[in-house]
């Protein structure tokens, strides 16, 4: 491994570059550390990074899914729960039975075990890139929350088909009794260890002696125990982490300190980052790889293209049509029961949820943690196939649809569907809100020592302002201003900072308050 830190090292260059190009370009960036892997796979005598089948999915997904729940709103995510769980777990299935029939009858020797192992491999969507595009186009919250919610659920329900595909394959052995308890089992034992961690883990920050630093090392560690854990037990992994994850969002503010808070998002970001960087990269870099298992299997790259982008046809296909199959029995259903939103949403929402369906650093890492032989050490059937078929899958997805995504997007002319007071508005009623909550709580605790204190009475008068003002928010020229003074504060510090009786860590903390106080600035205006 020490040899390829260097490679490692440029690497990370290439990859800073590509995101920044691919932000100057406005195209979602895993479009770029794909064709940019592809690209330094096939400069002669690169290195070759192999990562051990077994590590590839442990390394990258439970921080990434981790990550992802934080980042989804659980409120949201509640109110589109119908049409998300569909898309995350029937749409799935029903891709996988799919690609399995479609597999058997057409592909030499490949078993419906086998389609199903390969269904469940490409089942699962991504969020990343999704998430990318939507960051250059705008797009309603309603939409933006379907698709990462479903990308973070479908993750399960792919790896699931997988898993009992895989156990069918190594085995030879189906027996629908042992299948439906061990399903049972997988779900809610996964979800129960992920919650129980959790829970444990937030005791542990509460009661142990940890300081902000000790914290964000704990929750870096939290996600890799609920994984493990339920790995070793036979449930699901991925449901652990989603549900240890929810509880641990839900519950936030309740377990972490502000310094926690402040320097988990910090690193947590920057994990991502990294994580999301590499594991693209992978995709590209994974192809010589690929095409040596393709010529060792003896069949040639144009029957082994020719079968992956029929693969893609049905898979996208597939997501389409139950697109469409989701908003007809949502109409249907709406007589019975009570939907997020009765309004018919035509046809050009449908077409944007079922074209965002690109495949991702998922399933490049389940396709690589396929076993090389099987149980009986012979080895496994067509492995090599069902790589390049993944590989071409991801390929073809993220060039395609990832880029005419946002064509899309700005043709489908989402109406404005009022799910949320507008911003500015927003902001007015949360401020008044607060300011209100202060006041009333001073006035009621802390009446007789007001006046005597310079600090609440100059934030009394503040809130008070806030409160008389008719409309709080402020304009970008006034933003600007104040920026300018919060600039002018730092050069004090520079030269308050040349006093050698002024302890240096005094000065770094009023830095941070400012830097704090200058990003919050920031937020409001983006």
């Amino acid at each position: 491994m020490v040899q390829y830190f260097s490679y490692l090292l440029l690497l990370m260059v290439a990859i800073m570059l590509l995101i920044m190009l691919a932000n100057r370009l406005k195209v979602a960036y895993p479009i770029l550390l794909v064709l940019g892997g592809l690209a330094i796979s096939l400069i002669p005598n690169v290195p070759t990074i192999t990562l051990n089948p077994d590590l590839v999915l442990i390394i990258f997904l439970p921080p990434l899914l981790y990550a992802d729940v934080f980042s989804i709103s659980l409120k949201e995510m509640w109110k589109w729960r119908r049409i998300i769980f569909s898309f995350a777990f029937i749409v799935v299935f029903i891709t996988a039975a799919a690609v399995a029939w479609v597999a058997n009858m057409v592909f030499p020797g490949f078993s419906l075990a086998l389609g199903f192992l390969l269904g469940g491999v490409i089942g699962s969507t991504d969020a990343v890139s999704a998430s990318a595009i939507m960051n250059f186009v705008k797009v309603p919250k309603r939409i933006s929350t379907i698709i990462e919610s479903e990308s973070l659920l479908n993750d399960a329900s792919s790896l699931i088909v997988f898993r009992f595909a895989a156990l069918v394959v190594t085995t030879g052995q189906l027996v629908w009794t042992d299948i439906a308890l061990n399903f049972l089992w997988v779900v809610v034992a996964g979800s129960l260890i992920g919650l129980a961690i959790a829970w444990v883990m937030s005791k542990m920050y509460k009661y142990l002696p940890t300081d902000a630093n000790m914290d964000v090392i704990l929750s870096l560690i939290a996600p890799y125990i609920m994984y493990i854990v339920a790995n070793e037990v036979g449930a699901s992994g991925v449901l652990a982490v989603v549900a240890g994850g929810m509880y641990m969002s839900l519950h936030l503010t309740n377990i972490f300190a502000t310094s926690t808070r402040n320097k988990g998002v910090a690193v947590w970001g920057i994990l991502g980052f990294i994580l999301n960087g590499f594991a693209f990269m992978l995709i590209g870099l994974a192809l010589p790889e690929v095409l040596k298992g393709i010529e060792a299997e003896g069949m040639s790259l144009a029957t082994a293209t020719n079968y992956g982008l029929l693969i893609t046809g049905v898979v996208v296909g597939v997501r389409l049509l139950s697109s469409y199959g989701a908003v007809l029995i949502t109409q249907i259903m709406k007589r019975f029961i009570t939907v997020a939103d009765e309004r018919n949403p035509g046809t050009r929402v449908p077409l944007v949820l079922g074209w965002a369906g690109m495949r991702g650093v998922l399933s490049l890492a389940v396709a690589l943690s396929i076993p090389l032989t099987l149980e009986n050490g012979e080895p496994f059937p067509h492995r090599s196939l069902i790589l390049y078929i993944t590989f071409i899958v991801i390929l073809a997805t993220l060039l395609l649809q990832g880029l005419s995504l946002p064509a899309l997007i700005r043709w489908a002319k989402f109406p404005d569907y009022k799910d949320h007071i507008p911003e500015a508005e927003a902001e007015t009623l949360i401020r008044k809100s607060l300011a209100q909550a202060a006041l009333d709580y001073m006035q009621k605790h802390y009446k007789e020592g007001i006046t005597d204190s310079f600090l609440l009475q100059n934030q009394k008068d503040i809130w008070q302002y806030q409160l008389d003002m008719p409309k709080c928010n402020t304009t970008p020229e006034v933003r600007k201003k104040y920026v300018a003074i919060l600039h002018h504060q730092r050069e004090i510090l520079h030269q308050l900072n040349k006093n050698p009786r002024i302890d240096e860590e005094q000065i770094r903390n009023f830095h941070r308050q400012l830097n704090l106080e200058e990003e919050k600035w920031e937020v409001w205006e983006g």
